[in-house]
């Protein structure tokens, strides 16, 4: 009879076992707890949109992965976010290649100024290319996905009508955007995009390159009261949400799959929420009184001519390394020209 009973236990304990380790890892009792770093202020949109992603993906997983965001570099600077996922610092970042000018040499193409015309081509694009070239630059961390911003504007305290007025200019800038200011004669200055409000309230720099959304978005409406739109400035800055690869390969694969999904739609969020702020940041400056310029068709070609030796010293030097910088930039000028 004790024998029995004790078969009974063991067989009854087994039952367990079998359902904790072959049921769906998502019913699991202790939710899976992940942390997010990005650099916007937490009322930026896109402080927003990341909130809701992670909140979507905790609501789609029934509350078993809860993701914490950390806003406004308050976890990791823009500029070490990338090392930070990968070492585990954070278990999920929004990292910026161009803060880290050579790290990430192929994607530099993305950043180039091909002459964007809108936050949703710039987003399409970054997750093309990345599908396509699969770059190992990014292979120590499960990429999610990417986005870019609008096409960059100069925002300035003077008047910029034409290529001349450029020169000696004082523009605050990072990664290839200062190949940009330097190409129009102007004079970069390194500075981290949250240091841009105070720099040019107070004259230390004379202008800076974002899109359109910085007007609002980081107040910049309130301390420049000129932007100049060209071709020739029309760069994008390329954005990689990842997760650190050990984190993402503990996950179950339903926790998995369902993120995913998510990515895939946050994609074309992302796209149309820039483009949102860029309507947005313009009817900002316009409210203030300042003045928005596109230059004259004659100027804009001068700007385009003046910036595309950069465009051909990215092949160059991407040759000199191995790597397939003509394949790159020939598939992103091919694939914008798609989407006209």
């Amino acid at each position: 009879m004790r024998n029995l009973k004790l078969g009974f236990l063991i067989l009854c304990l087994s039952m367990v076992g079998f359902s904790y380790f072959n049921s769906s890892a998502l019913g699991q009792v202790t939710p899976i707890k992940l942390n997010y770093s990005h650099h916007f202020p937490a009322p930026h949109s896109i402080s927003v949109l990341t909130n809701e992603w992670g909140k979507e993906i905790e609501k789609r997983t029934n509350g078993k992965v809860v993701i914490t965001v950390f806003s406004g570099g308050t976890l990791l600077p823009a500029d070490k976010c990338y090392d930070g996922v990968m070492k585990g610092i954070a278990d999920i970042g929004m990292a910026v290649p161009g803060f880290t000018r050579g790290r990430f040499p192929l994607t530099e193409v993305l950043d180039l100024p091909l002459g964007y015309r809108s936050a949703m081509e710039a987003t399409m694009l970054t997750n093309e290319y990345f599908s396509k070239f699969k770059p190992k630059e990014f292979d120590e961390v499960q990429v999610m996905f990417l986005h870019g911003h609008g096409p960059a504007a100069l925002h300035s305290k003077k008047a910029v009508n034409k290529i001349e007025d450029f020169k000696g200019l004082k523009v605050r800038c990072t990664g290839l955007s200062a190949k940009i200011v330097a190409a129009l004669g102007g004079a970069p200055v390194a500075m981290p995009v949250g240091e841009a409000y105070d720099a040019l309230s107070r004259g230390v720099v004379d202008s800076s390159l974002a899109p359109m959304e910085a007007l609002e978005g980081w107040k910049w409406g309130e301390v420049a009261k000129f932007s100049i739109k060209s071709s020739g400035l029309a760069y994008t800055t390329t954005f990689v949400v990842a997760m650190n690869k050990d984190k993402w390969r503990a996950l179950p694969l339903e926790a998995q799959k369902i993120i995913e999904k998510v990515n895939e739609e946050w994609i074309e969020k992302m796209g149309k929420n820039w483009d949102a702020k860029e309507d947005s940041g313009r009817d900002f400056a316009l409210s203030l009184g300042n003045k928005i310029i596109t230059l004259s068709k004659e100027e804009d070609a001068r700007f385009v001519k003046a910036v595309s030796p950069i465009l051909d010293d990215y092949v160059i030097n991407m040759k000199a390394k191995g790597l397939p910088g003509d394949d790159a930039l020939k598939f992103c000028l091919d694939q914008l020209k798609k989407y006209q």
